[in-house]
């Protein structure tokens, strides 16, 4: 994949968390994470799309209001490597981090979350 298609898809991925609507959410995460993709980070080993969707579901309810953005997106070969932060739009951030995914196909396989301070 090309960078600015990297981009893309590190975009399209934060916007499920930022997604509320179940069948909206769901319909990205297909798009977006390969059918066996799995996410794991110091909270959580998601295997499926449908595990990582109750994941990002139980954690909007944790931190309601709050969205997630992303800084600059590293990438080479099939890997990306990019920080995150989640917080009310204004204030500082409530919790930041890096997430590390590999593609396979166009499309995240493996994502592995690392919280700052954990």
């Amino acid at each position: 994949m090309d960078s600015t298609a990297v981009t893309e898809l590190v975009e399209k991925y934060i916007a499920i968390w930022n997604e509320t609507d179940e069948g909206a959410r769901r319909v990205m995460l297909d798009e977006v994470f390969t059918p066996d993709g799995a996410y794991v980070d110091p909270m959580v080993e998601a295997d499926g799309v449908a595990a990582i969707d109750a994941y990002i579901a139980t954690s909007q309810q944790n931190f309601p209001g709050m969205l997630f953005s992303h800084g600059a997106v590293l990438t080479h070969h099939d890997t990306v490597h990019f920080p995150w932060e989640l917080g009310t739009p204004g204030e500082a951030p409530a919790v930041s981090g890096y997430d590390v995914a590999v593609f396979e196909g166009g499309r995240i396989s493996r994502l592995y979350g690392f919280f700052e301070g954990f």
